[in-house]
């Protein structure tokens, strides 16, 4: 028996792999956000799946990693942004995980569960009538033999997904017009790190494998891009230029004050290290070195509303949202109101306990709602500023959404009730109040099947 429960905690692991975000933290960014998008694009485009339509959202883990997890979603770990060189690696990274949404392969990662399931239980029947037979020791050889060939079913079931989601992703690159010279790139980095931690390369060790082997795989991709129209074509500069920007925001944020100042030192005088340092001075509390930084970065373009987002951050983060309003509005309307950018804004009009400010920061925030409903900051933010005009029905509505998508289901249903007496019947606002409170209802309810 517990040699079968082995095998069933790794068929889950397997399965369970497949959806992380949910119990990790999810790194929301909008400079970063529209890059990443920009980058899939063209990918999207060229799989024939609606633009617009796939997401690629950014998650805080230093590991390299990248993953779907049902739906139309790239998951990209920020250590694979880390160890990225280029956008056109990340596009291929981006390429081969699109493949494995148009190839369907979370969906039917169940067929090489249940078919890897089957072997183990038949192995499990025939060791006990062996063993019921006083074959003791054919019975746990039965065993043993069958639940090694249950995983190395369900191991070869994800070798052949990971070569078709390859060979979709080189397709995709292709038809986009993108070199693959950046994604056998980063197959390199694969490869050696699967050398620096002792992965074996032999054919032998296949068994133990869920991916094929990096080497063999750049084998493959590389007759492939070789002959390609694309092989030769120059990455986007543009694109190339924006990533470099983006990894040293990321590493300022996620990193430490001194790795920062290590990897981008004072003597750097470039758009990306002022980028990095800016934030390594903020977390370190250093308020006018941080303020320093930005606005070196805003005296070479004034008008780039991420270097005066970064800047109204700072002024907000450190007591001074006042100051933080002019440059987070200016941020605001350059983007169109981009959702996050004019969530902080929304923020700093509440932060300034000025009442003169409620209106403009309720109408901002529910345009930021409006185009992102997944956004929880917002809605509280939003939730706040209601209450201080006094709807307190509204604001019970606004604590609803964001309770529910953090995961505080009790009080998600406590506020929807709440917030549904007190509202007009049948009205939108009365009718979400009543889905909220079905949703949380739900996912309480899978919550306790899961105990």
């Amino acid at each position: 028996m517990r040699l079968f429960a082995h095998l069933l905690a790794l068929l889950a692991t397997a399965t369970l792999l497949a959806q992380p975000a949910a119990a990790q933290a999810i790194l929301r960014d909008a400079e970063t956000e529209a890059l990443l998008n920009d980058m899939a694009a063209p990918l999207v485009e060229a799989a024939g799946l609606e633009p617009g339509n796939v997401d690629v959202v950014l998650v805080n883990d230093p590991s390299i990693n990248a993953f779907v997890a049902g739906g139309q979603v790239v998951y990209i770990h920020a250590g694979l942004i880390d160890a990225a060189d280029s956008a056109n690696e990340v596009q291929g990274v981006i390429a081969h995980e699109i493949g494995h949404i148009t190839g369907g392969h979370i969906i039917r990662s169940s067929e090489g569960i249940g078919q890897a399931t089957n072997i183990s239980l038949l192995s499990m029947l025939l060791g006990v009538g062996a063993a019921l037979a006083g074959a003791g020791d054919a019975a746990m050889g039965i065993i043993m033999a069958g639940q090694r060939a249950a995983l190395g079913k369900y191991l070869a079931f994800s070798r052949v997904q990971e070569s078709s989601a390859d060979a979709a992703g080189a397709e995709y690159l292709s038809k986009a017009g993108i070199t693959g010279k950046g994604s056998l790139d980063f197959f390199k980095k694969l490869q050696n790190q699967e050398f620096r931690y002792g992965i074996s390369q032999d054919d032998d060790q296949a068994f133990v494998r869920t991916h094929p082997l990096s080497g063999d795989r750049i084998s493959t991709l590389r007759e492939s891009y070789v002959v390609d129209p694309a092989w030769d074509t120059p990455p986007d500069p543009a694109l190339q230029e924006r990533f470099v920007r983006a990894k040293a925001k990321l590493f300022g944020y996620l990193n430490t004050p001194e790795r920062t100042l290590q990897e981008y030192p004072e003597s750097r005088k470039d758009v990306p290290a002022r980028y990095a340092r800016a934030y390594a001075y903020h977390k370190d509390a250093l308020i006018d070195s941080a303020l320093s930084e930005a606005d070196a970065l805003l005296s070479v373009d004034p008008d780039d509303p991420y270097f005066l987002e970064l800047k109204g951050q700072v002024l907000l983060e450190s007591g001074h949202p006042d100051l933080a309003i002019a440059p987070l509005r200016k941020a605001t309307e350059l983007t169109l109101n981009q959702p996050l950018i004019a969530s902080m804004f929304g923020h700093a009009l509440i932060a300034t306990e000025d009442k003169s400010h409620y209106d403009e920061a309720e109408q901002v925030l529910r345009a930021a709602v409006a185009r992102d409903r997944l956004n929880p900051f917002a809605w509280y933010q939003l939730g706040v500023v209601y209450a201080a005009k006094g709807d307190m029905v509204r604001a019970r509505l606004a604590s609803a959404e964001q309770q529910v998508m953090t995961g505080q289901y009790a009080a998600a249903i406590n506020s929807a009730q709440i917030a549904e007496s007190g509202l007009p019947v049948g009205s939108p606002d009365w009718l979400r109040a009543q889905d909220i409170g079905l949703q949380a209802r739900a996912a309480l309810e899978q919550a306790r099947e899961r105990r």
